[in-house]
């Protein structure tokens, strides 16, 4: 089998994992790929994500390294035995490795955590709102094009109606009030926003312009995905020229703290037991429905 020339998020991941492990265990990899019968240059493609592994020669090494008995070793086998092949893969013909790099990521995180400061969230928008972002992103785009750049994102969603993913969102009020979108647009993809926390498993408060405090060092929109394993958590970073996907636990630490910290100055998520006009306090809904108003 041949060399990969571009591994997925999820292979590189994996091989990331095994060779933290054998650094923590403080073997070479011509030491650890004597474990598992191979060469060191097989053991260094491994853990740059260019070829696979079997499950025999993982859990060999694993064992070697000290994590036999370690949740995060099934974790990696059931990465290991994944194709990467799902519902993304039918847009392989549209879109980058990256973006379905994405989806893979979201298809399996058991919760996201997104801070968005000038567009709703991807997993929140309506097609139609969708629709405007992309042509203005893209006003040289076919519409054959943007319609399956908006097919995509609409799919993604899916792991948010069928329950399988928990969603919290913080959005800064500022994306509320661009005016990327038509006011009939947006006044439908406002009120979408509402519709959607009233999913058990989505969570949606906005960020004010008067929010006490803003750690602008985060002022880039990220989303941390929490995997069913802590060390397998990843931040996703939203850059328009290169959008990375950091694991290194000191940086996963650093955005988790940024988002706890924009979660405790937003207003209130998003509550449709109570009505508007008993909220004792200023809240995301009270906010919304007063963006709605001006529109």
């Amino acid at each position: 089998m041949g060399l990969r020339t571009n591994p997925s998020q999820r292979q590189r991941r994996l091989g990331e994992e095994l060779r933290k492990m054998r650094e923590a265990s403080g073997m070479s990899a011509t030491e650890a790929g004597t474990h598992a019968g191979l060469g060191r240059a097989h053991m260094s493609h491994i853990e740059t994500g260019r070829t696979s592994i079997p499950e025999d020669k993982l859990r060999t090494l694993v064992h070697a390294y000290g994590f036999a008995s370690h949740p995060l070793t099934e974790a990696l086998i059931a990465m290991g035995k994944a194709t990467g092949r799902g519902w993304w893969s039918d847009f392989r013909d549209t879109h980058n490795a990256h973006a379905l790099d994405l989806a893979e990521m979201e298809d399996s995180a058991v919760s996201c955590r997104s801070f968005q400061v000038l567009y709703v969230p991807g997993l929140l928008q309506t097609a139609e709102y969708a629709r405007s972002l992309m042509r203005g992103g893209e006003p040289d785009a076919n519409g054959e094009l943007i319609d399956r750049y908006v097919e995509f994102r609409m799919r993604r969603q899916r792991i948010l109606t069928t329950g399988t993913c928990r969603f919290h969102a913080v959005i800064h009020e500022a994306a509320l009030r661009m005016q990327y979108a038509a006011p009939d647009v947006m006044r439908r993809q406002i009120a979408h926003l509402v519709a959607m926390a009233r999913l058990p498993n989505v969570r949606v408060q906005i960020l004010p312009f008067k929010a006490d405090v803003f750690p602008a060092r985060f002022g880039t929109p990220f989303v941390v995905f929490d995997a069913a394993v802590p060390e397998l958590n990843t931040v996703y970073v939203e850059h328009p020229l290169s959008s990375p996907f950091i694991s290194s636990k000191e940086q996963l630490d650093q955005f988790s703290e940024a988002f706890d910290r924009l979660m405790s100055v937003s207003l209130t998520p998003i509550d449709q037991g109570i009505e508007p006009e008993f909220h004792a306090e200023k809240s995301s809904l009270g906010l919304i429905q007063h963006r709605l108003y001006e529109l």
